[in-house]
């Protein structure tokens, strides 16, 4: 990668030029929403390549990555092993519609990790492994309604686009249209880190609830964790109710330990959640996710069972054989450099921020963190939405120029990895100083 510049332009001409052509044949030029730059302004960069912790765009430009294709990179940028893995597997053929060797090896090592965890059924994407984890609690129990908490996301399936954190706060939309009042009706959407909403609304409604969902530590307000004893509570509740727990760890899942959240937290003394839901990390950057759980709940999926769930590239040879390099990489090792790495840089933050005066709170969960410009802890979803909002937008503009790559949203996860080494490290660092400032100026106009 090239040596980095004071500052970049703020013109990207051939980011801009993508961006039209894109603009004439995709929705808002992108895939996802919040790749569209929207919340923060400006041109979204089309990135060519990556490397370790690095990214280059189109314009030749090369960014420090805290991203992670949000969350996947845990190793960094084409690492070696996977790479080879990938080759190896795409040699013998791309897809093949039947069993596979590597299905089998990413399932073993997933159940191996999370002890809870008997049996696993491989997707494609963390939304379809949500949406099969919901039919299948609900084929399990018999009900039909559905309980959530406000701000947390759990991929685009209709029945939880209510108050779903992320893109969607991003636009500040509530809700998404295109979902039928019926379809929305079997969901409640509860305050997080509150156990008496929770139990309030099983007392009334416990009998219908197939399942609570919740992610395991949130990342799509930012990174809220779990009050202490608030996943117990979950546990204590669904389980007096005989509703399903379902724990979503599509984002912490392997990233913030080897077992995931689940593996910071658990085990609980009330028992574990009843089924886990993972993607990102355990796909190394293809698109693989998955539900799994005990043995007799997985055991109602087809073609076992009546619970119909299917999909044509599920356990894709090429997408498992990333995944399982990518697990079979995430030694000890790792997960120490990942938290000195998140340590050193949410110090720094935190140093300049308060040496600029700016409002803020960083929020960590293992090696993920977010950084809150607001004053006081972040609990739920409206202490979330309470921050100052062009502060962050300044900030990134700020550290965007000085060749750091940030989410591009104040309601993400920044993410580190493996490739994050001393020379990652003082670059971002020594962007802070800058971006703080921006961020002070930012509030200073309120």
């Amino acid at each position: 990668m090239t040596a980095h510049p004071s500052a970049y332009p703020y013109a990207a001409p051939a980011s801009e030029a993508l961006l039209e052509r894109a603009l004439a044949v995709t929705p808002g030029g992108v895939n996802s929403p919040v790749r569209a730059f929207h919340a923060v302004g400006g041109t979204p960069r089309f990135m060519v390549s990556g490397e370790g912790a690095y990214l280059r765009d189109a314009d030749g430009r090369d960014y420090v990555d805290l991203v992670g294709s949000w969350g996947p990179m845990i190793l960094g940028h084409g690492h070696p092993a996977v790479r080879a893995a990938v080759h190896e597997a795409a040699a013998k053929g791309f897809s093949f519609g039947t069993p596979s060797e590597n299905e089998v090896a990413l399932a073993e090592e997933i159940v191996r990790r999370v002890e809870p965890v008997e049996q696993v059924r491989l997707v494609s994407s963390g939304t379809e492994a949500t949406m099969s984890a919901i039919r299948l609690a609900r084929g399990y129990t018999g009900r039909s309604l559905v309980v959530k908490f406000a701000g947390c996301y759990h991929g685009h399936v209709d029945s939880l686009l209510a108050q779903a954190g992320s893109g969607v706060a991003t636009f500040a939309l509530p809700d998404s249209a295109g979902v039928p009042k019926e379809m929305a009706a079997e969901t409640i959407v509860l305050p997080y880190n509150d156990l008496s909403a929770v139990e309030a609304a099983f007392a009334e409604r416990g009998h219908d609830i197939a399942a609570l969902i919740t992610e395991a530590s949130p990342g799509n307000m930012g990174v809220v964790p779990p009050a202490p004893g608030f996943t117990e509570g979950l546990r204590r509740i669904t389980a007096q109710h005989g509703a399903l727990l379902i724990s979503d760890e599509v984002m912490t899942g392997f990233r913030c330990s080897a077992s995931g959240w689940y593996g910071l937290e658990g085990p609980y003394a009330a028992g574990a959640p009843d089924l886990f839901t993972f993607g990102k990390v355990m796909g190394g950057g293809f698109p693989a996710a998955a539900f799994g759980g005990r043995a007799d709940v997985m055991g109602l999926l087809a073609p076992v069972g009546p619970v119909y769930q299917a999909g044509t590239l599920s356990g894709n040879p090429v997408a498992t054989a990333a995944g399982l390099a990518t697990l079979q990489h995430c030694t000890p090792d790792l997960y120490a450099r990942l938290t000195e790495v998140a340590d050193a840089l949410t110090a720094a933050v935190g140093e300049e921020l308060t040496g600029a005066g700016v409002p803020h709170v960083v929020q960590r969960a293992g090696s993920m963190f977010s950084v809150f410009f607001r004053d006081g802890a972040v609990r739920d979803y409206d202490d979330a939405r309470a921050q100052h909002v062009p502060a962050f937008t300044a900030f990134f503009h700020s550290m965007l120029s000085q060749g750091v790559y940030l989410p591009p949203s104040a309601f993400e996860s920044w993410f580190v990895s493996g490739a994050h080494d001393d020379a990652a490290v003082e670059r971002i660092v020594a962007a802070l100083p800058g971006a703080a400032s921006a961020a002070a100026e930012a509030f200073a106009t309120i």
